[in-house]
């Protein structure tokens, strides 16, 4: 048993002691229990890097502003405080452009398209580089936050740890997972928000798939930066509580506004990020370019450099006037797209909290000068708006509630946080499909689904499906016309446009045989009979969503138009499409496992071929076949049920009586067997 417990992982190394060789061949890494070990070491690691990571962005902090820089640049008077990013970036900015180029902007990102691309395997450099580099960024006054490179290396130790134990797809991505979650958990003093960051954010389902390791990574992880850095919430504020129900209605307004800031950051930030990407320029020096507006945004709003958190904590306390909070919503805008533009390192959570405190603030002391008897102060108001603005952006609401009543401590303003929280992530959804960490996804074609139960219909946007330059009919041709081009082209149905192009509306064969009558044929138009209420596909949405218009609507065809321009027409979705599309959609996807699943019986060497009968009780009756721990070099190929024959996939659910046909390299058939029946 231990031999074959062996070959899951292997330890090899001439020199070391026999016991420690022996003792490390009788552990099952593939097991559950081992899974929660290296899940809890992940978190302590992350743990302790983060209170490293935290410190020494303190300690440059201090030299930079305190004790320092500030002696030998003060021949330049108030000035020195523009050079003081530059610097920063022109040591950072070779850091990332030579070393790792994944450190650059705001790290989650890149933990998710490693997940989606690359099988949750991320280098271990880049845990050092983003650390280095966001220290020197954050600590000089760069605009960013410290937690987005916190779950980068977190998340990178979590990837190394599952690819030094040599483990499969599925535990790999799970302990990438675990390392994000630690890294909210022991940046903000949160676990709870870190688990639920993980789940939102980086993984995209709940499921208790996940949880049960994640948890346990996070807490382990808080546990470690409470020894280190307390154990006190981050901010220190008064208790607020709702004071009248009037008050809903206000804190609805707050997610409007609260909505249109996360916009207008994810909005700012790509279109710097696109422009400093498309610029022909050396890599290592585009920071210092964006950092030289971050100089000058600092010269004018100190409060706007670095993670900004104890002017949070200021406007949480309202001491800080409306108007300076209503300018450092625009300074702190300008200053964090400036600085993860440019290609910079840090994260966008502390800048999207801060934009949220100051805006909520000023609108706190608006709301109270006009009904004070009936509204909080303005911190209240303030740490709602905090929670607002970063749901907004980055489309997480469970996540900005939790960190909300972590880092405060307070839970009283729960009906007024779900309010605004609910609507400003709603109405953000509606302005852009994808998130501030999505989006950058999206830009580089990277499909956002996992791989896992994709649903194929929602990959696939109605451009890539529908019929591009449909046969039209104008608004002025006459019936008998109409009548010979349906008995022309056998179609159903045509689009009507008017005499300037526009799409008009939808005009079918049932529409022409109400009119019996062949002297009103003779007079009338298509324009007549045309019905002008019709439902259209917007040509970069996912075609699942047109497919449910056409279901509700119980209609055959959806004329396609531009979403910038709902009058122009570009093209027509048929059902046929659809169907046409949803084939091409699965052989593809059944040709890509095919591919895979290829790839990895070429690593098998000595391959061996086990028929393995299961019967109730069994550890993997009941589960399918995605969810048993097998070793990565080990393929179930078909399950024989009774007379039937079943090709194995991922989501197949093993039942007892089941014969499992197994393909593996020899030397593992004994974890095959305990993933399928248990304890031999």
């Amino acid at each position: 048993m231990a031999s074959s417990r062996a070959e899951s992982a292997t330890f090899t190394g001439h020199g070391v002691p026999g016991f420690i060789r022996h003792l490390w061949s009788s552990i099952d890494v593939q097991s559950v229990a081992s899974l929660m070990v290296v899940a809890t070491l992940v978190g302590l690691g992350t743990g302790l890097t983060a209170v490293v990571f935290i410190k020494t962005i303190g300690w440059i902090t201090q030299f930079s502003f305190v004790q320092g820089v500030p002696q030998l640049l003060a021949p330049l008077g108030e000035s020195w405080i523009i050079l003081l990013p530059i610097l920063g970036a022109l040591i950072s900015g070779p850091m990332i452009a030579y070393w790792a180029q994944e450190a650059k902007g705001h790290g989650v990102p890149e933990v998710m398209q490693a997940i989606i691309t690359n099988r949750g395997r991320i280098r271990p450099r880049v845990a050092v580089v983003k650390s280095l580099a966001s220290s020197v960024c954050i600590g000089t006054g760069g605009s960013a936050g410290r937690e987005g490179p916190i779950v980068q290396v977190g998340a990178a130790l979590g990837s190394t740890a599952a690819q030094f134990l040599k483990l499969g797809t599925e535990r790999t991505i799970t302990l990438v997972a675990c390392g994000a979650a630690a890294g909210i958990a022991a940046t903000f003093n949160a676990p709870i928000a870190g688990v639920i960051f993980a789940m939102e954010v980086i993984l995209g389902e709940f499921t208790t798939h996940y949880f049960g390791t994640v948890v346990v990574a996070a807490v382990a992880a808080s546990i470690v930066s409470r020894r280190f850095l307390g154990s006190n919430p981050a901010f220190a504020i008064p208790t607020y509580n709702l004071v009248s129900p009037w008050e809903i209605p206000l804190y609805a307004i707050l997610g409007v506004l609260a909505a249109l800031v996360g916009w207008s950051f994810v909005g700012v930030l790509y279109y710097l990020e696109d422009r400093f990407d498309f610029w022909h320029f050396p890599n290592a020096l585009k920071p210092a370019v964006g950092a030289i507006v971050v100089g000058l945004t600092g010269l004018l709003f100190p409060q706007a450099l670095g993670t900004g958190l104890s002017t949070i904590e200021q406007s949480l306390n309202g001491s800080l006037p409306w108007n300076l909070l209503l300018l450092l919503v625009l300074a702190k805008l300008i200053a964090t797209s400036f600085t993860l533009g440019s290609g910079n390192s840090g994260g966008i959570f502390s800048p999207s909290l801060f934009m949220g405190a100051m805006l909520g603030g000023a609108f706190g002391y608006g709301v109270h000068s006009l009904f004070p008897a009936v509204t909080a102060s303005p911190g209240a108001y303030a740490l709602v708006g905090m929670a607002s603005v970063f749901a907004a952006a980055a489309h997480a609401p469970l996540t900005a509630v939790l960190i909300v009543f972590e880092m405060s401590g307070d839970y009283r303003l729960i009906l007024p946080l779900m309010v605004t929280v609910g609507l400003s992530t709603l109405l953000s959804q509606n302005f852009r499909r994808f998130s501030i960490y999505t989006l950058k996804l999206v830009k580089k074609g990277i499909p956002l689904e996992r791989d896992r139960d994709v649903d194929v219909m929602k990959a696939l946007p109605v451009s890539e499906v529908m019929t591009q330059n449909p046969d039209v009919v104008k608004v002025d041709m006459s019936l008998k016309e109409l009548a010979a081009t349906f008995a022309q082209t056998r179609h159903h149905g045509f689009p009507v446009i008017d005499n300037q192009g526009q799409l008009f509306g939808v005009v079918t064969l049932q529409d022409l045989e109400r009119v019996s009558d062949p002297s009103a044929r003779e007079s009338m138009t298509v324009g007549d009979i045309t019905v002008r209420e019709i439902v259209v596909a917007y040509e970069d949405e996912p075609l699942s969503k047109a497919l449910r218009y056409m279901s509700e609507k119980d209609v055959g065809r959806l004329p396609v138009v531009n979403h910038r321009d709902p009058t122009r027409l570009v093209g027509l979705l048929r059902r046929a499409d659809i169907v046409r599309a949803y084939r091409s959609a699965i052989l593809h996807k059944l040709e890509q496992q095919h591919q895979r699943q290829t790839l990895r019986l070429g690593q098998l060497s000595e391959a061996e071929i086990l028929e393995i009968p299961l019967s109730s009780g069994m550890v993997g009756v009941g589960q399918r076949i995605k969810e048993l721990d097998l070793p990565a070099l080990a393929l179930i190929t078909s399950v024989r049920r009774g007379n039937q024959v079943i090709i194995a996939h991922g989501g197949t659910l093993l039942q007892p009586g089941d014969i499992v046909v197994a393909l593996t390299q020899q030397g593992t058939a004994g974890a095959v067997r305990r993933a399928l029946i248990g304890a031999e």
